[in-house]
């Protein structure tokens, strides 16, 4: 994992270490923090149980949660699923940290291309991953649940991986 960008407020440098079953509840305290339609304890849940890769951030000196991700391995290719950072921790490189572990394991894995989804409306989301080398490959209708009863449309996404370096590493 390379350096992460931290203020003198939070000098422990981030550790990236696997999620367990122990972990889901203080994940499920900070999605619920984040979003108005946040993953079940069941999704986590099921997630480890089928081995999927869900990694946990925290602060090398407190332990405090900072972000986490969790993704699927298919053959050739990965799919993230999830990732979340705290927002007191946001905008500090945790996200852009998370993603260069998520594509060496997708190297290792010698997948080729990284896939996502992302709601239409997340401005935010959406530039971190055209940042970091993502491109729109199409769109799902109605794919996330939204305010009354309603539905949004998710963006998706891919990154390419070469296997010598992604487009995201030629960013730094």
């Amino acid at each position: 994992m390379s350096a992460v960008r931290t203020p003198a407020a939070n000098p422990g440098p981030p550790l990236l270490v696997p999620m367990t079953a122990a972990d889901v509840e203080g994940v499920m305290a900070l999605e619920t923090s984040v979003y108005p339609f946040p993953w079940t304890r069941g999704n986590f849940i099921d997630s480890l149980a089928a081995g999927y890769i869900a990694q946990l951030l925290r602060d090398g000196r407190d332990g405090r949660l900072l972000g986490y991700f969790v993704a699927l391995a298919g053959v050739d290719e990965m799919h993230l699923l999830n990732i979340t950072v705290a927002p007191d921790h946001r905008r500090r490189g945790l996200a852009r940290s998370m993603m260069e572990a998520l594509v060496a394991r997708s190297r290792m894995l010698k997948a080729h291309r990284i896939w996502l989804e992302v709601r239409v409306s997340n401005d935010i989301a959406l530039a971190v991953y055209r940042r970091f080398g993502f491109r729109e490959q199409g769109a799902r209708p109605g794919y996330y649940p939204a305010a009354h009863g309603k539905r949004e449309n998710a963006v998706v996404m891919s990154l390419e991986i070469d296997g010598e370096r992604s487009r995201a590493d030629a960013l730094d």
